[in-house]
């Protein structure tokens, strides 16, 4: 049996290990040092947009209808392996449309959707009325809705990829940090025979690191200089007991970067910023940027004023410096070390068309 050992339990690394925990021939150990989707994947709304996306070719478009495919049959998939309930709005998402949008461009995409099988449609703002009672239409030329994309909760979903790859096999080490990555030269070729933790070594015929922020430190001694760096975000859990929806048509609605996202218990979250590194690389959540979401928030859905703030968080994403995001490749060098990691704004989105990249690795090598 190869011996794969998948560093990084977020969202990412969670997939992988499920999805390879498929192969009976394979013996997978997870590892993380903190718990489970408590790095990136918890700093996420978890909305999945491949759809809306202007991406129509290419690496960028496949992965993303790759993804928008596998959720639909992995979330029951899951549900009935772990017997957990993963929250998921299988609603669409509505995107408002403003006075310096090119309508054309979006029906152009409407129209490349429909000859790829998806629907997009370009709404009124009379239609958008309609649909999205709460929404403020003043100044919006409408919206566009896209009923194949989705909403996750990504912290259930990473914990039930969990579960459910522990009960097909995999070994689960989390509250273990790695120490190090031992590596020999092998004829003209490089490998990592052993992952060092605080307690114990093990070895391993391959190695995915799905480590997301933690990735430049890692890879740093094996003469790599790849950069991940943090980008903050900011959000607001709204209770809003009034919220007014027709024909329980209950979407996401986003506008100029503005997420506006239904929960249950009467719940919305606002999200989310985007704070990049100072001049000395440190990110420090800025108070005037979250009241600036708010209030634009508050333009689209006048009702979210009166909505008091049960909560508000922040996380950091890991944005590459120098590459595109995501990275999903062999590191240099090294024939036996995949790198997943640096999807910046995407995890969520990418994650089951990322380990199924992994999966296609690992077999054509």
């Amino acid at each position: 049996m190869s011996k794969i050992i998948v560093i990084g339990s977020g969202i990412v690394g969670s997939t992988i290990a499920y999805e390879l925990s498929h192969n009976p021939h394979l013996d997978i150990t997870l590892i993380d040092e903190k718990n489970p989707g408590t790095g990136a994947t918890g700093a996420a709304l978890g909305i999945l947009m491949g759809i809306i996306s202007h991406k129509t070719k290419g690496k960028a478009w496949r992965l993303r209808e790759a993804s928008i495919k596998r959720y639909d049959t992995l979330i029951p998939e899951l549900e009935t392996l772990t017997g957990l309930q993963i929250p998921y709005n299988k609603q669409g998402i509505v995107k408002l449309l403003f006075a310096d949008d090119d309508l054309s461009k979006w029906e152009k995409l409407a129209q490349v959707r429909s000859n790829q099988g998806y629907d997009l449609f370009v709404w009124s703002c009379d239609e958008l009325k309609n649909r999205c009672p709460e929404v403020n239409v003043d100044g919006l030329l409408g919206a566009v809705y896209s009923p194949c994309d989705r909403q996750i909760n990504p912290t259930f979903l990473t914990k039930a990829l969990v579960k459910g790859a522990s009960l097909k096999g995999v070994h689960c080490i989390f509250g273990e940090k790695v120490i190090s990555l031992t590596t020999v030269d092998e004829g003209n070729n490089r490998y990592c025979r052993e992952v060092k933790l605080e307690t114990r070594s093990i070895d391993a015929d391959w190695v995915i690191l799905a480590t997301g922020l933690g990735t430049s430190p890692l890879i740093e001694s094996l003469g790599s200089n790849i950069m991940v760096a943090p980008v903050l975000g900011q959000a607001l859990l709204l209770k809003h007991s009034s919220w007014q929806i027709k024909d329980n048509f209950s979407p996401v609605i986003t506008g100029n970067d503005i997420h506006i996202v239904p929960m249950a218990n009467d719940e919305l979250w606002l999200g989310a910023t985007v704070e990049f590194p100072d001049n000395v690389g440190e990110t420090i959540p800025n108070e005037e940027l979250l009241k600036n979401l708010q209030q634009k928030a508050i333009e689209f859905c006048p009702s979210l004023a009166d909505a008091p703030i049960m909560l508000s968080w922040t996380g950091k994403r890991p944005r590459p410096e120098g590459k595109s995001a995501p990275i999903i490749e062999k590191l240099d060098n090294y024939d036996n070390i995949i790198l997943a990691t640096g999807h910046y704004r995407n995890g969520i989105l990418l994650a089951p068309a990322t380990a199924l990249s992994i999966l296609e690795l690992l077999t054509t090598t």
